[in-house]
């Protein structure tokens, strides 16, 4: 897939740095490529074998978690909130309310690269709804509603 960075919609690395407040080793997303105003967006999770969790998930057969690829799609739905809120951004940030009907598909491993599609479902005041999907290549690997709320920091 080709990306168009000069696109204002392509997020890389250090914008997303100051957008949300997430550092390594817990930031989950490299970057965002696509952000419809109000409606959805596309984050980027290249998997690997250096992430500090596969130590322990598991040594043998290192598989990414899935509350980690929830904390992804999140993490791609926080970019897009505080995208949308362009000016009144600052000193806001977004946290996690509710995860529902997760379930996950196929097993991540280091080398793929997740493609973290997230929709917006509905908000009212400062509270958001998302239905998130992960896949790897054209295969779905995780699916999940979440809801979220923004904050002053």
């Amino acid at each position: 897939m080709v990306t168009d960075t000069k696109n204002p919609n392509y997020i890389e690395i250090e914008k997303i740095i100051e957008m949300i407040p997430h550092r390594y080793p817990f930031l989950m997303i490299d970057r965002v490529i696509e952000i419809i105003p109000d409606k959805s967006a596309i984050g980027i999770k290249n998997v690997t074998i250096n992430e500090p969790y596969f130590n322990g998930h598991f040594p043998n057969k290192p598989i990414m978690p899935g509350v980690l690829i929830i904390e992804a799609m999140a993490q791609t739905a926080a970019v897009f909130v505080i995208d949308g809120l362009k000016e009144g951004a600052d000193n806001q940030v977004v946290y996690f309310m509710s995860i529902d009907s997760a379930r996950f598909r196929k097993p991540v491993t280091p080398g793929d690269m997740m493609k973290l599609k997230i929709f917006k479902r509905q908000s009212r005041g400062n509270v958001w709804k998302f239905e998130g999907k992960a896949y790897v290549e054209e295969n779905l690997v995780a699916e999940s509603t979440f809801s979220a709320m923004i904050a002053n920091q």
